[in-house]
């Protein structure tokens, strides 16, 4: 999947179909001078049905179609023949979608299970036809009811990304180039701070037969959960990821205070991230030497007390093996 062709908002409209209207025909055959109403009730109109499909991950495919409708139900006739229901309309979204109404922002439901569906909007009431209406005091009611219309609204897809490992970290700190390493993925890649402006994922096969996905996120800085930088945009994926390893680079002038401000970046837009289970890789090991590897491994046993930490180098190689397998425990490990 291109960086291109992933869509994480859309905003689309939906009018379910609307109930067949009732027949008011009077039965008239030859010899049956008075046959009375045989009129048929209408059929009801088609419900609008959200699917959540593991095998989407983009809302892509609303870039262009944006009117929706299910079909309306057809109209009662003679005979007591009822009109036959509209077709339900079916609409396959990626797992973690969530529906807001966007007249109001109002949260409407969302679609995180596999093959799960919601009735965003039922389809109209068919009208009923004139049989019904028939009294002791009036055998021949020339009246039948019109089908009830569809209902209409326009809704807001947000999609949250549902990946097992979400790597956090600073723009430009080598999110990408990890991800490529670990996975077939193919995201952008550019010494410049934002290359990445949208989430990419990708799947780390093990030799075991045993594999997990990983969500490379946009960089987070100073101030996003107040908007700054890419801000709101990417921060929602972050709250869909079963684990978050931060990368932090052995360069970095303060390793603790990197890290401080990036968790309390995710914790101020999101208290309940505070409870998300996280590692800490070191990047960029293959800046140092033998002596500068061990003080830095000193800095991280004081500092990062009780964490789950690795040194890894994507440039050189070192430690991707053992981070592929140190994930997979680590999200086993509950």
């Amino acid at each position: 999947m291109t960086e291109g062709n992933f869509v994480d908002y859309a905003k689309i409209h939906l009018i379910s179909g609307n109930g067949g209207k009732g027949s008011s025909h009077l039965r008239r055959e030859k010899y049956i001078p008075k046959g009375g109403p045989d009129g048929g009730d209408g059929g009801s109109g088609g419900n609008i049905i959200f699917k959540a499909n593991p095998n989407m991950w983009t809302l892509f495919n609303f870039k262009f179609k944006k009117h929706f409708r299910a079909e309306n139900g057809g109209n009662g006739s003679k005979g007591n023949s009822s009109g036959a229901n509209g077709k339900d309309l079916y609409i396959d979204v990626p797992l973690g979608t969530i529906f807001k109404d966007s007249s109001n922002g109002k949260f409407l439901c969302e679609l995180s299970k596999p093959d799960q569906t919601i009735v965003l909007l039922k389809g109209g009431k068919g009208g009923k036809g004139n049989i019904n209406f028939k009294t002791s005091r009036n055998q021949t009611p020339r009246y039948a009811q019109t089908g009830i219309p569809g209902l209409e609204l326009t809704v807001i897809l947000e999609l949250k990304i549902l990946a097992d490992v979400g790597l956090v970290g600073y723009p430009n700190v080598g999110k990408s180039t990890l991800l490529s390493k670990i996975t077939s993925a193919k995201p952008k890649i550019a010494d410049y701070s934002f290359t990445t402006l949208k989430p990419n994922l990708g799947i780390v096969n093990l030799d075991n037969f045993s594999s997990y996905t990983v969500a490379d996120i946009p960089g987070i800085i100073e101030g996003a959960s107040k908007g700054k930088g890419l801000g709101h945009n990417f921060l929602r994926h972050i709250e869909r990821n079963s684990v978050l390893l931060f990368l932090i680079p052995v360069d970095s002038k303060n390793l603790i205070n990197d890290f401080t401000i990036l968790r309390d970046e995710l914790i101020s837009y999101n208290e309940d991230l505070m409870d998300k289970r996280f590692a800490i890789a070191f990047t960029k090991s293959d800046l140092l030497d033998d002596e500068l590897e061990n003080e830095i491994k000193k800095n991280i046993n004081k500092n990062f007390k009780n964490m789950k930490t690795i040194l890894i180098s994507s440039h050189s190689g070192k430690g991707i093996a053992r981070l592929k397998y140190f994930l997979w425990e680590f999200l086993n490990d509950k």
